[in-house]
């Protein structure tokens, strides 16, 4: 266990001093293992890690459904949806956040990024909220909030990835996931919805009438069309996530081309993109393989499962600290990392607890209640100082607001995130009715 803790503070040292979460996890996972090992098995473990996750089936959905959301993106349905959204929410107060809300929450369901889904909605929904005379906070934190729904409405990577390492079934995963999205979108506009009405400058009064487009209405069933896609298909058993990413990606790539957006410096854009996040990605899943493996050997799990027993306490207790350190964490380390460093430890733990009769008496169902109750964390995360990924993607795309103002946006978001929270742990029936 000594050695364990020292990793776990020379991790946090190394990232304090800007190296990349993935270096330092393959830095001191290697050098953790070698001090319980030896060099030799330290160096095959981290041969064995590389050439597991370069070649896995597996992890070839993640790329495909990247490169689904880059394709999408050059498709114009971002546009489609927001100005659909736009269409039927602009007469009321605050109408162009809310309609960046759902705007979000539709193009993270075909995207599956968090970050894509921030970048994107920016561009096309900041500048319609400050010609109409918006707030900055309100327009940016609308923006920030609503791109964190990428990471939960499904398909999600990080659902995906969650499945991987506990060997989870994605698509009940996926089909959990669909609720607590569905929740974050209606919290966002209860949100929105409250701040206008605390403070209306925030947001003016729009009255001219908005028409339907009917490109924007293709567009906006081109979306739910895949969306339904891929869910009856891994849901019904037509065809595994795998093959769902590669059917999703090769439909996109239709919809790019029908749009008459897909140009050849397009698509290689969008290709370059994808393999620059995949390479990220998986320099992550090589680290986090490493590091947890050398937590495990250090029997840091079985310690933690024996304490916990040792406290009797409920397993909603544990539950809530749990969530205590997942938002503690949040705050200082990026959210996949966050993920692949903690659920492996974790998850042992969590099916083992005793949450008595009910829907939560079978641990499958804990293994995929908690998996949600994780990506809602990992969602506040994203809007959480100081890191909160989503808002520096904000600033670095609208590189005239300062930081300040768009965590100042955000508070409202962050606080109906924590309000959601509380009710998917309350009532875990609600990430779990539809499997």
């Amino acid at each position: 266990m000594l050695e364990a803790l020292i990793g776990f503070i020379a991790l946090f040292g190394l990232v304090l001093l800007r190296v990349p979460i993935a270096v330092a996890m393959i830095i001191v996972g290697t050098a953790g293992f070698a001090a319980l090992r030896n060099w030799n098995a330290a160096l095959n473990l981290l041969g064995n890690a590389a050439f597991d996750t370069g070649l896995s089936y597996t992890l070839s959905v993640i790329p495909l459904f990247i490169l689904m959301g880059n394709l999408l993106t050059i498709s114009g349905v971002s546009q489609s949806l927001f100005s659909t959204a736009h269409s039927l929410l602009h007469r009321m107060r605050g109408g162009l956040a809310m309609a960046s809300i759902v705007a979000c929450g539709g193009f993270s369901a075909v995207c599956g990024s968090s970050l894509a889904t921030a970048a994107t909605m920016s561009k096309v929904a900041m500048p319609s909220m400050r010609k109409a005379g918006y707030a900055d906070s309100l327009a940016t934190g609308s923006i920030a909030a609503g791109g964190t729904l990428g990471i939960l409405i499904p398909p999600s990577v990080i659902l995906i990835i969650y499945g991987l390492l506990t060997e989870a079934d994605i698509g009940k995963l996926f089909i959990a996931g669909i609720i607590p999205g569905l929740l974050g979108v209606l919290f966002y506009l209860a949100a929105v919805y409250v701040t206008v009405l605390l403070r209306p400058g925030l947001a003016p009064s729009e009255h001219e009438d908005i028409a339907l487009d009917r490109k924007d209405i293709w567009g906006v069933l081109a979306v739910l069309g895949l969306f339904a896609v891929i869910m009856v298909g891994i849901y019904g058993g037509f065809f595994t996530p795998t093959e769902a990413a590669a059917i999703g990606a090769a439909t996109a790539l239709i919809i790019a081309f029908l749009s008459g957006g897909l140009t050849f410096e397009k698509l290689f854009t969008a290709a370059l993109n994808c393999a620059r996040t995949t390479a990220m990605i998986f320099a992550i899943i090589i680290g986090a393989e490493v590091f947890s493996n050398f937590i495990s050997y250090a029997g840091v799990p079985d310690a933690l499962l024996n304490f916990v027993q040792s406290l009797d306490v409920n397993a909603y207790v544990v539950m809530l600290i749990l969530v205590l350190i997942y938002i503690v964490l949040g705050a200082v380390l990026e959210s996949l990392s966050m993920i692949l460093l903690t659920v492996p430890v974790f998850f042992p733990l969590v099916t083992s607890l005793d949450f008595g009769t009910g829907i939560l008496s079978d641990p499958e169902m804990v293994l995929i209640w908690f998996g949600i109750v994780v990506v809602v964390v990992t969602e506040i995360s994203l809007i959480s100082p100081p890191i909160g990924l989503n808002v520096f993607v904000l600033r670095s795309v609208l590189t005239d607001v300062p930081l300040r103002t768009i965590f100042a946006g955000v508070l409202p978001f962050w606080a109906a995130d924590i309000l959601r929270l509380a009710l998917l742990i309350a009532v875990p029936a609600l990430s779990l009715m539809l499997i």
